[in-house]
């Protein structure tokens, strides 16, 4: 009976430890959390994460607004001394110690809380994100008809609504004297404005009528919640469920899925590109967007170069905790060197080129409509919801048109939306390995239900109030306050040189010619550049508003509680740490700002001789003595 007892409890030990994770595949280098298919998959999921809706709807118009093509300068610049040496560090950071966000602050357990900061950060980005998604899909669906529905000033219109600009008065010649009248006794005496004497009417056009009165059924302010929009709640669960099948077998699945929504936003970008270019008023369009003649002198305005480093940064996606996560699944000995120039020069050709195929159509619309091209440039909602739906609406076989736009404002968003969720599995995966190995499906789909939940106060009547709030609190100071502790942490507190010796170990050994201009960036130029930019966002900072409505002053407070929620973590985490250590407090302190025990490559055959002597903490408790009540520790 001892035998056949122990045979028994053999066999259960042995079918627990080897349940089927769908995330870990029989090739992989790390059997316990699996490795990237191929190098394929990892290269576009990165690539779709940093390429997201900024690209489209965001950096044409800062190209247009300072300078046109002298833009690019400081652009290019911003990228490679704040944006690429951030990316590098932290698919290298990931790479080498095969963690998550969190989990990877072994390194410095002092700044733990910069890990948490930035999994808090992404989760509220998340919830907001995916409502974009699902305005994106509910526009998707509304193109699926002969007319499209913003196309004219239908039954919901008011009386302000009209597809051209209305004159109210102006100037005209009676009698041989000057007058100034109301344009319809002009009209009705047959006389005429003169040239540059016409005022105009306050009209909206069909397409902002439609956003707000249709789409949004947007209230009055964030103090009127209203009730929850029915269609926009289910485009939501969609959007979920979308993330939800894409995830269910992590980095597996995922990985099989950005094959396509990472490549065909680019095919549509063409489709619109080459559409727009053969438009009359198109050349128009695209000189505003580049400029005839850039002007050089906008490069002496300080606010030039701030709006070219804020989107460098914001578009690579750093300090989200997701390059960190992404990274983390990739084999030790991958060249994440050249990955991250690769992924970083894309995100920023993908933007230029995107801006020619925006251009080229709202060129086209103010042609037809009469306007000036800046009358018909916006950015973010106004440009993907309004500005160029209404440019479409203009065209030959416009649903077809407009299905396209919207379906690659889907995919931007969708491939963007995986890797944020992957980074929040990833963190629980960390923690809880052997529970996210037996359920990791239903983990999955338990995060996005929360979520979604989470999500419907953005669906209501309010939520674009909702909506614009987080996008204006959550995503910005944190990620810069992550992003300055997590450059100061690793370079001067766990040592610039040593991190390079880490590097170095799975990339191999460099030249000091060749590390010459990441230790330039990452010792002074890169921190320096960080910390104007949030000096610099403080001392500017404006309270938040939505177009003309302002926010109570209720809602501008719980934009600052969500900001002081995301990054209390540090702190706290920091003085948590230091009454846990032993000794007196200057060796408390010393004593978290040194590497854990388990600090180094999570595969034992990749420490070398230099983390020879890693703790590896799952050996320890495989030997630990069993009692009646647990583990003994």
């Amino acid at each position: 009976w001892g035998n056949l007892e122990s045979s028994l409890f053999s066999s259960k030990d042995f079918s627990l430890s080897n349940e089927k994770d769908a995330h870990v595949g029989g090739n992989d280098e790390n059997s316990e959390r699996g490795n990237w298919s191929s190098k394929g998959d990892y290269l576009l999921s990165m690539v779709g994460y940093a390429v997201g809706l900024g690209n489209v709807w965001r950096f044409p118009y800062l190209t247009y607004q300072n300078g046109g093509g002298a833009f690019l300068i400081p652009y290019t610049l911003m990228l490679a001394l704040a944006g690429l040496p951030l990316f590098f560090m932290e698919c290298s950071l990931g790479q080498f110690a095969s963690l998550g966000p969190i989990s990877v602050w072994r390194i410095l357990p002092l700044f733990q809380g910069v890990g948490i900061t930035m999994v808090i950060i992404s989760t509220f980005v998340a919830i907001y994100y995916n409502v974009i998604i699902a305005y994106a899909l509910y526009y998707l669906f509304a193109s699926f008809q002969k007319v499209l529905p913003w196309s004219d000033c239908f039954s919901w219109a008011d009386e302000f609504c009209s597809k051209t600009r209305l004159v109210s008065d102006c100037n005209t010649t009676l009698d041989g004297e000057i007058i100034h009248a109301n344009y319809s006794f002009i009209t009705s005496n047959n006389l005429t404005c003169m040239n540059g004497t016409m005022n105009y009417k306050p009209v909206q056009f069909p397409s902002e009528q439609y956003w707000n009165k249709v789409a949004l059924q947007r209230s009055s302010g964030l103090n009127e919640t209203g009730h929850i929009v029915w269609y926009l709640a289910l485009c939501l669960l969609l959007s979920w469920m979308i993330v939800g099948a894409a995830l269910f077998k992590g980095i597996k699945s995922s990985g099989k899925v950005v094959y396509f929504t990472a490549l065909f936003p680019y095919v549509i970008l063409l489709i619109l590109l080459v559409r727009g270019a053969t438009l009359e008023g198109a050349l128009d369009g695209i000189e505003y967007y580049i400029g005839r003649q850039s002007n050089i002198t906008k490069l002496m305005e300080a606010e030039v170069w701030k709006d070219a480093a804020t989107q460098i940064f914001y578009s690579l996606s750093v300090a989200w905790g997701g390059l960190v996560a992404l990274s983390s699944y990739n084999k030790f000995h991958n060249n994440c060197y050249s990955d991250a120039i690769l992924v970083c020069v894309t995100n920023c050709v993908t933007s230029v080129f995107a801006g020619f195929a925006i251009f080229s159509i709202l060129g086209h619309m103010a042609f037809v409509s009469e306007r000036p091209v800046s009358e018909v440039v916006d950015s973010g909602f106004d440009l993907a919801f309004v500005a160029y739906p209404e440019a479409l609406s203009k065209l030959p076989v416009s649903p077809l048109w407009s299905f396209l736009f919207f379906f690659m404002l889907l995919l931007l968003g969708l491939d963007s939306q995986f890797a944020t969720i992957e980074t929040l599995t990833t963190t629980i995966q960390d923690i809880y390995p052997e529970v996210m190995k037996k359920l990791r499906m239903p983990i999955t789909l338990g995060v996005c239900i929360s979520l979604f939940l989470l999500g419907l106060t953005c669906v209501t009547q309010a939520g674009i109030y909702w909506v614009n709030l987080i996008d204006h609190f959550c995503a910005g100071w944190g990620i810069l306050i992550a992003a300055v502790l997590e450059i100061i942490g690793i370079i001067y507190i766990y040592g610039g040189n040593r991190f390079i010796e880490d590097i170095e170990m799975m990339i191999g050994k460099k030249s000091r010619l060749f590390w010459l201009w990441w230790r330039m960036c990452w010792f002074f130029i890169t921190p320096v550049l960080l910390m104007a930019i949030l000096i610099w966002s403080l001392v500017t900072f404006s309270p938040p508003s939505y177009g003309s409505v302002p926010y109570p002053a209720w809602g501008t407070a719980v934009g600052w509680c969500m900001i002081i929620f995301c990054v209390i973590w540090i702190p706290i985490l920091a003085i948590l740490k230091i009454i846990k250590a032993e000794g007196n407090l200057v060796q408390r302190i010393v004593s978290c700002c040194r590497p854990t025990a388990n600090w180094g490559p999570y595969l034992e055959c990749h420490r070398g001789e230099r983390y020879s002597h890693v703790v590896d903490l799952k050996k320890e408790k495989e030997h630990e003595i069993p009692t009646v009540s647990g583990f003994v520790y």
